[in-house]
């Protein structure tokens, strides 16, 4: 067997704006509802971070190709700010002059036509709207801060800011969401004739409002035959809209994939500003402290911002590379694989690859490990044996 060969690859750089109107009581990303007043003192901190982290060696022989502002809400900062910060990242890290994809992250009811008008010209050309719903009484049950008419009117004035790649966010599975409201929302989506469309099953995340009220059996949500309904439905009217499934929960029309996502899926390697952002490389993960103001001390007094860092060994890199790749359609390359890391899939994994192949989830094609469409509304349970 040979061993493994070096692989460079694309670097992606994400910056993490954890500032928001209301706290989404599904969401468990780091984030803060309310306080604009640390937004100044963030900046600055996001600053000497960025000139910190450009600084190392391993940042400088890399190409950034993908640049990702999320949150939080982003677009409740100031354009000029957003501005500001992106002109930075150009300035500090070796971003190409052209061709690289530069997504910020909107929700409707937080940004005008004329900061879109900003945000274009200052060079992001790719906008994510995270619409989630078009029906106003789900969007109120699951603390969305806009309206239907505010999600439209959003996508219309990003189409005349310039953004010629545009994604929507949609979620199904909510509280009191049947397979008509769903199917309603998706057909008004697609009516705006997105690049890229995001559908996310709604999640009980640990420690959030939703999860306790769940558990407290104050939380009415569609049976898991429903579920895989919408999942269905969803997959259907996109495909037929000409988006085509790439990833397990996103479509997108042909070039207008996610690449800054792809990159993540494929283990890529990447950089990650702000507080709660995480950077990997070469199986070197960094995770910065979750709290905006600790974040602010620490840089402001040159300490490091890290609260985790982890080595996975070559193993552990490989297993991740494989789930990871998994949520894919296209599935993860076998050859590749042996060449990144010296380790061949079948032997790895043994008897259980096999029983995921003879069970009919998994399957091997044209030299790639996918999933099977038997196995797509499995796909957790699969890849919790492959880990």
């Amino acid at each position: 067997m040979n061993g493994p060969r070096s692989r460079p690859g694309p670097l992606g750089l994400y910056l993490h704006l954890p500032f928001c109107r209301a706290k989404c009581p599904y969401c468990d990303f780091y984030s803060l509802a309310g306080r604009t007043d640390l937004v100044s003192a963030y900046l600055d901190a996001l600053a000497r971070q960025a000139h910190h982290m450009a600084e190392l060696p391993w940042t400088g022989s890399r190409q950034v190709s993908t640049i990702f502002f999320g949150g939080g809400t982003p677009s409740i900062l100031a354009p000029a700010e957003l501005a500001g910060l992106l002109a930075l990242c150009r300035r500090l890290f070796p971003v190409p002059a052209a061709g690289v994809e530069t997504t910020v992250e909107v929700n409707p009811a937080t940004v005008e036509r004329r900061a879109l008008d900003l945000l274009r010209r200052a060079g992001f050309n790719r906008v994510s709207i995270g619409v989630q719903s078009l029906d106003d009484r789900l969007l109120g049950r699951i603390g969305r801060v806009h309206t239907a008419a505010d999600a439209v009117r959003t996508v219309r004035s990003a189409r005349q800011a310039g953004f010629a790649n545009l994604g929507l966010d949609l979620m199904y599975g909510l509280p009191g969401q049947d397979l008509a409201t769903w199917r309603r929302t998706l057909e008004q989506a697609l009516a705006l004739v997105p690049d890229h469309l995001s559908l996310y099953e709604l999640t009980l995340e640990e420690g959030t409002p939703f999860a306790r009220r769940a558990a407290a059996g104050e939380l009415l949500l569609p049976d898991e035959e429903e579920v895989l309904a919408m999942m269905a439905l969803g997959r259907e009217l996109a495909e037929g809209a000409g988006l085509h499934r790439y990833e397990i929960s996103n479509y997108a029309r042909p070039g207008h994939e996610c690449r800054h996502n792809i990159n993540y899926w494929q283990n890529g390697s990447y950089i990650g500003l702000g507080a709660g952002a995480v950077s990997c490389l070469s199986g070197r993960r960094l995770t910065a402290v979750a709290d905006v103001e600790a974040f602010c001390r620490r840089l402001a007094a040159g300490e490091p911002v890290w609260s985790d860092e982890e080595r996975l060994t070559p193993a552990a890199r490989f297993r991740e590379t494989v789930v990871m790749g998994l949520r894919m359609i296209r599935g993860v390359d076998l050859a590749g694989l042996e060449a990144r890391f010296g380790m061949d899939a079948r032997s790895h994994y043994g008897p259980t690859l096999e029983r995921l192949l003879d069970q009919g989830l998994l399957a091997v094609r044209d030299g790639r490990l996918c999933l099977t469409g038997q196995g797509l509304p499995l796909a957790n349970r699969v890849m919790a044996e492959l880990v």
